[in-house]
């Protein structure tokens, strides 16, 4: 299984602390050697840096942590290969266009017996991710022809997620660099960072920030992830069916589907 990690935040905030908890499972602490990737959003711009390599050996990954890309939305994954072969074309996330957007996807889990059919938008790899990726283009696509809100969008998301879970395990991460979408299978946690904000310390690593130092009284950031990264503060863990819409760091919609 492979793992994610997401961010919403109100303001520019850099990853680098989360990031570099999650890079050690990439072949250190855990098992998910093949390939990564993570997702910047800068206004409609879309940063993207992929590795198949292990992420814990990945000179690619080590630029990353001693770069803070500041950024409000965030996407990205660790890859532990079992549909799909190990190269650059496999790894997460994938990015379309629809609408004049940067849509950027990232999933967790396998799906079984899964052979959408053929439409405009098709998988450049082999993985059943990517494939639902773009099945899941083509049912908004077909469904609205021109940009819709979120808010009107969202049950279209929900229903196909709901669907993909048939198959096997989806969990997934979706945006467009304005909200952020979570949609919990099996295992997905959260946790929402703000004032008064205090220190934190990483599972996979021996690194501690002091968020206090590092953020102003009114920044708001969420943080997802397959598993929890820190070892001293309460995460939320996602019930099997639970959806959530982020926005600048708040939760502004959740449900629990079939």
């Amino acid at each position: 299984m492979c793992e994610l990690l997401g961010m919403s935040a109100n303001v520019p905030t850099d990853i680098v602390f989360s990031f570099t908890g999650l890079m050690q499972r990439g072949g250190r602490t855990g098992p998910h050697r093949d390939g990564w990737g993570i997702g910047f959003y800068e206004g409609r711009g879309l940063r993207l840096f992929q590795d198949p390599r292990a992420s814990s050996e990945s000179e690619v990954a080590q630029l990353v942590q001693r770069y803070p890309i500041k950024s409000e939305v965030v996407i990205g994954h660790i890859r532990q290969a079992n549909v799909g072969r190990v190269c650059l074309a496999n790894t997460h996330p994938f990015v379309r266009e629809l609408w004049g957007r940067n849509w950027c996807f990232a999933h967790n889990g396998q799906l079984a017996d899964f052979r959408p059919a053929l439409s405009f938008y098709r998988a450049i790899g082999d993985t059943d991710s990517e494939s639902a990726f773009c099945d899941l283009l083509n049912r908004i696509r077909t469904a609205f022809p021109e940009a819709v809100p979120i808010e009107v969008l969202l049950p279209e998301l929900v229903a196909a997620c709901a669907a993909y879970r048939q198959h096997g395990v989806f969990n997934c991460l979706l945006s467009d660099g304005d909200w952020l979408f979570s949609f919990c299978s099996s295992k997905l946690a959260h946790i929402t960072r703000r004032a008064p904000f205090g220190p934190a310390h990483l599972r996979d690593a021996d690194m501690s920030v002091d968020f206090h130092a590092e953020t102003t009284p009114n920044d708001v950031v969420s943080v997802l992830a397959t598993e929890p990264l820190t070892d001293n503060e309460q995460w939320s863990l996602y019930q099997p069916g639970e959806w959530r819409l982020w926005r600048a760091g708040e939760c502004i919609a959740q449900g629990l589907s079939n």
